[in-house]
Formats: structure tokens, sequence, C-alpha cells
């Protein structure tokens, strides 16, 4: 790793440059009046330019401030998928807020902050600095929950969140508190040194620390048992805050996850990968069962996602550069996919009713034949179908699993993604196969529908041409 001087600026270029632009966004909403458009624009302008200023630093890796923040492979392709997957947000909630009358200016800027403290989650090498991006990421989400003032949901799901968050931060500062305890340093590359030497590995703390780290973690990735949240919260959320939800803070949390397990723990790799195989596992089977029980689309995609987090869960377990590169596949591919779903939850919605039960899906595929196709495609891709992205960023981390030998794992994988296939053709028959409930009103906006346009490109090019985005993200 090449040394960088200690107080290294350029380094952070992308969370300087973003926090300008979202200090710029809160003034300019004191001055504009109940038109939120200008602070649309400038909040896409700055999330442009922090995605090109990640690139100021070209000899990666490069090390600074004493080794706790790191510019690399990883950290780059993840700041592109934070930025992607906040600006699609953005779009998404230009004509969700005016149809809600969600007219807060601080809305944009919370999403903004929020995307600061993922860039600085994604490349902290130091246990202070994952925390620090950790609570940025949280307390900018518990008030997006709960924007929408006046919806019991809404302040449900805020509440709900904020409490069971406490919580899980408890458990995972305790963590890198015994961690510390344990090795003398908050460094990850530290304490892999000090592990290293076999004096720690002793010490009954230190295997209780990675208990409370993996706790702390899967609240964050909502892995089972720590999901009970995600499906009140994202059913509670406005959509695009869903949506948000669902990609970019899961994305940080799994390269912070994937960072602490594999560069500071590699001596302890026999105890985690245990613990993390049977989480990974029964986070598949509860999210694949809890989800064909649903009838809600918001909640049938949370215990969707809570599925995919037990598939994100084995590239961690696998550990290998294939599967560093593998974890940012899939983060890419779900967020076309994800985003394009929820575009589509939002259009079929109007003033006072969102229409998330799946019976409102009745005939879409007839009455509206595009959004019907669109929609097939992310749920065929999000159940692995190929030649989709969600196929090949399955594929991809099953044959890193393979290479290191976690056979059982990839079969019981394979199984869930078949299990999948049920609940999301399940949406797919409503659509096509059952009579209308009525007309359609769907109000066809353009924003909207660009977002759409986005993640079903985004959705068949990775699928097709995956090569150049893996090599890319290869270290």
């Amino acid at each position: 790793m090449i040394a960088a001087p200690e107080i290294d600026l350029i380094s952070l270029a992308p969370v300087l440059v973003l926090s300008v632009f979202t200090m710029l966004v809160m003034l300019l909403d004191l001055f504009i009046g109940k038109n939120k458009s200008v602070l649309v624009f400038v909040a896409l302008t700055g999330l442009l330019m922090a995605a090109i200023s990640s690139f100021a630093k070209t000899d990666w890796p490069v090390a600074s401030f004493g080794g706790s923040y790191v510019v690399d492979h990883m950290s780059v392709f993840f700041t592109m998928i934070f930025c992607l997957s906040s600006a699609l947000a953005i779009l998404l909630s230009v004509d969700y807020n005016r149809r809600e009358k969600i007219r807060v200016g601080e809305y944009y800027s919370l999403i903004m902050f929020c995307t600061v403290g993922m860039i600085i989650l994604a490349s902290s090498t130091d246990l202070i600095m994952i925390f620090l991006g950790i609570e940025i990421v949280s307390l900018c989400l518990y008030v997006l929950a709960g924007i929408r003032r006046g919806d019991t949901r809404s302040n449900e799901a805020a509440l709900k969140y904020f409490l069971l968050g406490a919580f899980a931060t408890g458990f995972l500062l305790y963590g890198m508190t015994l961690l510390y305890g344990s090795t003398g340093t908050t460094k990850l590359a530290g304490i892999a040194a000090a592990l290293s030497g076999g004096q720690a590995l002793s010490q009954p703390l230190l295997l209780m620390g990675v208990v409370l780290l993996v706790a702390g973690f899967g609240f964050k990735v909502a892995s089972v048992p720590f999901h009970m949240w995600t499906p009140d919260v994202y059913q509670g959320a406005p959509t695009p805050v869903t949506a948000f939800m669902a990609v970019g803070p899961k994305a940080a949390a799994f390269a912070a996850f994937f960072r602490v397990f594999t560069v500071a723990m590699p001596e302890l790799a026999p105890s985690w990968e245990m613990i993390l195989s049977i989480v990974a596992v029964i986070t598949m089977f509860v999210g694949n069962l809890g989800a064909i029980m649903q009838t809600n689309i918001k909640r049938l995609l949370a215990y969707s996602s809570i599925s995919h987090a037990g598939y994100i869960l084995i590239a961690i377990i696998a550990k290998s550069s294939l599967a560093s590169s593998a974890l940012v596949f899939y983060m890419l591919a779900y967020a076309f996919m994800t985003f394009g779903a929820f575009g589509i939850v939002i259009l079929l919605g109007r003033d006072g009713r969102e229409n998330l039960e799946l019976e409102d899906y009745s005939g879409l595929g007839f009455q509206a034949p595009l959004l019907g196709l669109a929609m097939s495609i992310f749920l065929l891709s999000l159940g692995g179908l190929p030649p989709l992205a969600g196929f090949v960023a399955k594929f991809y981390i099953f044959q890193a699993a393979l290479n290191e030998g976690y056979v059982i794992l990839v079969v019981l994988a394979v199984l869930n993604s078949a299990i999948s296939f049920y609940y999301y053709l399940r949406v797919i028959v409503f659509m096509y196969m059952k009579e209308p409930k009525g007309e359609f009103q769907i109000s066809l906006t353009p924003i909207t529908l660009l977002v759409i346009i986005i993640g079903v490109l985004g959705t068949v090019e990775l699928g097709l041409f995956p090569g150049p985005v893996i090599t890319l993200a290869s270290p």
C-alpha cells in the first residue's frame, strides 16, 4: 500500500465536495420558497462532482490519516455505487414528494449527508472511523424514515428503526471496544498484526467481540436474526427512501463488514466463517419463506432484501479477491434492479393511496405492457434468471465460494434462489393472469420513467456484458 501524507485532503475529495454541496442545498432551501426543483439540480450536481473527484487519486491503494482512510478499488467503486443510488433516490423523490406533499428542504440534504457517511464507511480502515460513518448514515436514515410527519406509519417506522438501531449500535461499539482491548489498536492492519502474533487469540473477550460485531453489522445489513425492523420500516418509510435504504446504506455496511473481517481478522477466520455461514443460511431461508407469505409489495421486497443479504454474506465468507469483486458487482446490479422495481411501485400510486397490495397489480401487463415488462425484468433478475444482472451477480459470488471449498453453502444458496422464484413469479402472475380491478390511473411522470429506464438498461447490460465491470472492480 502506498503511503501518503498524514493529512491528505485529496483522498477525502469526494467527502469534501459532497459536504460543500450538501451545505449549499441547506442554504438555498432558506431562500427558494416551496419550489424545491433547484435543490434537486444542485444535489445531482454535487453527487456527480463527488463521483468524479473519487478519481483524484490514481495510484491506488493510497492510505492516509495514519492508516485510517484508504483509497483503493473497492472504495472508489463503492463511491460510484453510493453516488448512483443517491442520484436515483433523488430522481424518484421529485414526483413522489410533489404527489405526497413532502416539501421538506432538508430531505435532499439528508440523502447527501447519508452519502457522505457511506463513503467514509466504505473507505475507513480504522474502527473509530467506521463507527463515525455508521452513525452519520444511521442518523440520516432515522429522520428520512419518518419524514412524512403526518403519516402514522412513517412515524412508527422511524421510531422502530431508531430504537432497534440504538441497541444495534451499542452491540457494535461494545464489540469494537473488546477488539481494541484485546489487540491494543483500532487500525484494521494493526489488529491483524496483533492477532498474527498469537498472543491475543487466547483471550476469550476477543471471540465475544467478534460475535458482537456480527450482531452490529448484521442489523445494518438486515441479516437474521437482526432483521426484525426491515419489513415495518420498508413499508412505513416513503417509497424512494425505502429504495435508497435497500441499496446505498446496505452496500456501505457490507463494504465495512468485508474490510473488518477479511482485513483485520484473517487469523480468526475459522471461527467467524462458521458463524457467518450459519447466519447466511438462516437469512436466506427466513427471507425467502417470509416473502412467500406477503401480500404487500413493499414488505415482499423487504423480505427479498433480507434473502439477498444472505447471498452477499457468502462473499465475505469466501474472502478472496474474486469475492470482493463479486460483492461490488452484486451491489451495483442490485441497485439497478431495486430502484427500477420501486420506481414502478411509485408510478402505480396516486394521491392518498400507494396501491401496494399485490391485487393492485392485477392486469398491469396488459393495460401498461411496457411497465409490466420492466417489472418482470426486475423481478426475474432478482430471482437470478439468466442472462440478467441478478444471475451474473449470484454466479460470481457462488464461484468465489466454490473456489474456497464452500460447496454445501453454495448448494443451499442455489436452493434458496429456486425458492425465491415462487414469490417473484407470483407478482408476474397477478400482472398477466389476473383480471384488473379497474382502469389503471398511472401518471407517467418523465423523471420516474427515466429511473425505470436506467434500471432496465443497467439490469440487462450487466447481465450481457459483466466483464468490464468485474475488471474495473478487481483489486
